[in-house]
């Protein structure tokens, strides 16, 4: 019923790639706080520059310990699947972004690997979503940081079983999208002087002729469209997960094991010991 993953089940294989997944982690999280604290304006002249650089290899090597810590617990049907969730990603980002709409829709494929996959695999999409991105748009890379939160807070949604009534995907997916506005507004006011969308910009423009300041305007307008934006995706991950065929979605270990979606019963597959299991999915 499951595709084959490249499980390792032993207690100090498992406390290895949770050490790989804490240190991607914390690369991560020390490549915002530097862009953050330099404000390095030079970051949107391309991945030519020392700043963008410097972004590209902390986020990178963040994302690639969290790849290989998760790895051994993804199946077959996972690692397919992350090329088209990066695709999706840059597609429907780059559209919706081009437009007036305050939303953004870039991070679907992320949510739905978070969802089948967990928090160490949706982290690990969101990262690499924008920086294969921002080779093509390089303002995007300073928010890899934010699309790994969104990925890691859909897994744990996911994991303590969010996806199973319809109804509390879009609540999930508004609390994290507070916290991912939160965490993004400072990259926004501080390396970009505001917002790369059309819409949004306008948003951040009509709270600055208010007479906030620039943080406070880019925070106010990713709390008004990150919540809403990061429902619409939940939901839509929702009903796209639950299309799935149940003998598809039973294949993806980690919604066996956290019995992520309604009708999903806890099972153990034949021949899986107790101590692999308890190795399985980030």
């Amino acid at each position: 019923m499951s595709s084959p993953s490249l499980t390792l089940p032993s207690p100090a294989a498992a406390r290895n790639r949770r050490l790989l997944e804490a240190l991607g982690a914390l690369a991560i999280a020390g490549t915002y706080i530097y862009l953050v604290l330099n404000q390095p304006a030079d970051i949107t002249g391309g991945p030519g520059s020392a700043s963008a650089l410097i972004a590209l290899s902390g986020f990178l090597v963040g994302a690639v310990l969290l790849i290989i810590g998760v790895l051994p617990t993804l199946p077959v049907s996972t690692l397919v699947l992350i090329p088209v969730a990066l695709v999706l990603n840059i597609v429907l980002g780059q559209f919706v972004g081009s437009t007036l709409v305050p939303f953004y829709l870039d991070a679907i494929g992320t949510v739905l690997i978070a969802v089948l996959a967990g928090p160490a695999a949706g982290a690990a999409t969101g990262a690499l979503s924008s920086i294969v991105w921002s080779f093509f748009n390089p303002t995007v890379l300073p928010f890899a940081a934010g699309a790994a939160l969104i990925g890691f807070l859909a897994g744990v949604a996911a994991r303590h079983g969010l996806f199973r009534r319809f109804y509390l995907a879009p609540v999930a997916g508004f609390l994290a999208g507070i916290i991912g506005g939160v965490v993004s507004a400072p990259v926004a006011a501080f390396v970009f002087g505001g917002t790369s969308g059309l819409a949004t910009g306008a948003i951040v423009s009509a709270f600055r002729s208010m007479g906030d300041t620039l943080l406070a305007a880019i925070t106010k307008q990713a709390l008004i469209s990150d919540p809403m934006d990061k429902a619409i995706v939940f939901t839509f991950v929702a009903v796209l997960v639950y299309a799935l065929p149940r003998r598809t979605r039973l294949q993806f270990p980690f919604v066996r094991r956290y019995r992520v979606l309604a009708g999903t019963a806890v099972s153990q597959p034949a021949g899986e010991s107790t101590g692999e299991s308890a190795g399985r999915d980030a």
